[in-house]
Protein backbone atom coordinates (compact mmCIF):
# COMPACT_ATOMS: atom_id res chain seq x y z
CA UNK A 1 0.00 0.00 0.00
CA UNK A 2 3.03 2.90 0.59
CA UNK A 3 4.26 1.92 -2.51
CA UNK A 4 1.00 2.78 -4.13
CA UNK A 5 0.64 6.08 -2.32
CA UNK A 6 4.10 7.23 -3.50
CA UNK A 7 3.35 6.68 -6.59
CA UNK A 8 0.39 8.24 -6.62
CA UNK A 9 2.05 11.75 -5.11
CA UNK A 10 4.54 11.18 -7.33
CA UNK A 11 2.28 11.48 -9.80
CA UNK A 12 1.31 14.31 -8.56
CA UNK A 13 4.60 15.95 -7.77
CA UNK A 14 5.42 15.75 -11.73
CA UNK A 15 2.35 17.31 -12.81
CA UNK A 16 2.93 20.12 -10.21
CA UNK A 17 6.21 20.20 -12.21
CA UNK A 18 4.66 20.30 -15.51
CA UNK A 19 2.68 23.09 -14.51
CA UNK A 20 5.81 25.19 -13.18
CA UNK A 21 7.57 24.66 -16.26
CA UNK A 22 4.34 26.06 -18.50
CA UNK A 23 3.87 28.92 -16.02
CA UNK A 24 7.66 29.82 -15.93
CA UNK A 25 7.43 29.68 -19.83
CA UNK A 26 4.80 31.90 -20.42
CA UNK A 27 5.46 34.35 -17.94
CA UNK A 28 9.61 34.69 -18.59
CA UNK A 29 10.00 33.22 -21.74
CA UNK A 30 12.66 29.74 -22.77
CA UNK A 31 15.60 31.55 -23.24
CA UNK A 32 16.70 30.18 -19.51
CA UNK A 33 15.27 26.84 -17.92
CA UNK A 34 13.51 29.47 -14.85
CA UNK A 35 10.81 26.41 -14.09
CA UNK A 36 13.66 23.48 -13.71
CA UNK A 37 15.36 26.19 -11.44
CA UNK A 38 12.35 26.69 -9.37
CA UNK A 39 11.31 23.19 -8.94
CA UNK A 40 14.69 22.27 -7.71
CA UNK A 41 15.01 24.86 -5.25
CA UNK A 42 11.11 24.77 -3.77
CA UNK A 43 11.68 21.37 -3.64
CA UNK A 44 15.15 21.42 -1.82
CA UNK A 45 13.37 24.09 0.59
CA UNK A 46 10.54 21.80 1.06
CA UNK A 47 12.21 18.50 1.44
CA UNK A 48 13.98 20.45 4.41
CA UNK A 49 11.24 21.18 6.21
CA UNK A 50 9.64 17.74 5.83
CA UNK A 51 12.96 15.96 6.77
CA UNK A 52 13.48 18.36 9.77
CA UNK A 53 9.75 19.75 10.45
CA UNK A 54 7.49 17.01 10.50
CA UNK A 55 10.24 14.41 12.30
CA UNK A 56 8.98 14.96 15.46
CA UNK A 57 5.30 15.21 15.11
CA UNK A 58 3.51 12.34 15.80
CA UNK A 59 0.66 13.65 13.26
CA UNK A 60 3.66 12.50 10.30
CA UNK A 61 4.69 9.28 10.66
CA UNK A 62 7.55 7.68 8.74
CA UNK A 63 4.72 7.05 5.93
CA UNK A 64 3.67 10.46 5.73
CA UNK A 65 7.34 11.74 5.10
CA UNK A 66 8.16 8.86 2.44
CA UNK A 67 4.67 9.86 0.99
CA UNK A 68 6.11 13.12 0.76
CA UNK A 69 9.89 13.31 0.19
CA UNK A 70 10.22 10.22 -1.98
CA UNK A 71 6.62 10.43 -3.60
CA UNK A 72 5.36 14.35 -4.34
CA UNK A 73 9.09 15.82 -3.82
CA UNK A 74 10.58 13.05 -5.58
CA UNK A 75 8.37 13.57 -8.82
CA UNK A 76 8.49 17.03 -8.55
CA UNK A 77 12.52 17.95 -8.47
CA UNK A 78 14.35 17.40 -11.87
CA UNK A 79 17.96 17.27 -11.57
CA UNK A 80 17.29 14.67 -14.72
CA UNK A 81 15.99 17.63 -16.19
CA UNK A 82 18.94 20.28 -15.19
CA UNK A 83 21.74 18.39 -16.60
CA UNK A 84 19.98 18.22 -19.42
CA UNK A 85 19.16 21.93 -20.08
CA UNK A 86 22.72 22.67 -18.86
CA UNK A 87 24.08 20.45 -21.20
CA UNK A 88 21.78 21.85 -24.37
CA UNK A 89 23.15 25.18 -23.25
CA UNK A 90 26.48 24.65 -23.44
CA UNK A 91 26.18 22.24 -26.48
CA UNK A 92 24.27 26.08 -28.02
CA UNK A 93 27.37 28.23 -27.29
CA UNK A 94 25.52 29.52 -24.35
CA UNK A 95 28.27 28.55 -22.22
CA UNK A 96 27.59 31.94 -20.20
CA UNK A 97 24.08 30.91 -19.46
CA UNK A 98 24.95 27.17 -19.09
CA UNK A 99 27.29 28.39 -15.78
CA UNK A 100 24.85 30.68 -14.25
CA UNK A 101 22.01 28.11 -14.54
CA UNK A 102 24.26 25.40 -12.96
CA UNK A 103 25.36 28.01 -10.09
CA UNK A 104 22.03 29.07 -9.43
CA UNK A 105 20.96 25.88 -9.47
CA UNK A 106 23.42 24.26 -7.04
CA UNK A 107 24.06 27.43 -4.72
CA UNK A 108 19.84 28.17 -4.87
CA UNK A 109 19.16 24.46 -3.66
CA UNK A 110 21.96 24.52 -1.14
CA UNK A 111 20.59 27.62 0.50
CA UNK A 112 17.09 26.33 -0.09
CA UNK A 113 18.09 23.07 1.79
CA UNK A 114 19.25 25.11 4.76
CA UNK A 115 16.35 27.31 5.20
CA UNK A 116 14.21 24.11 5.09
CA UNK A 117 15.80 22.30 7.66
CA UNK A 118 15.98 25.49 9.89
CA UNK A 119 12.14 25.99 9.29
CA UNK A 120 11.52 21.98 10.17
CA UNK A 121 13.28 22.74 13.11
CA UNK A 122 12.01 25.91 13.92
CA UNK A 123 8.48 23.77 14.38
CA UNK A 124 9.96 22.14 17.37
CA UNK A 125 10.65 25.27 19.50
Amino acid sequence: MQVLWIALFGGLGTALRYGVGLASVRLLGPAFPFGTLAVNVLGSLALGVVAEGLAGVMVFGVEARLVLGVGLLGGFTTYSSFNLETLRLAEAGQLDRALLYGLATVVGCLLAGLAGLALGRALHA
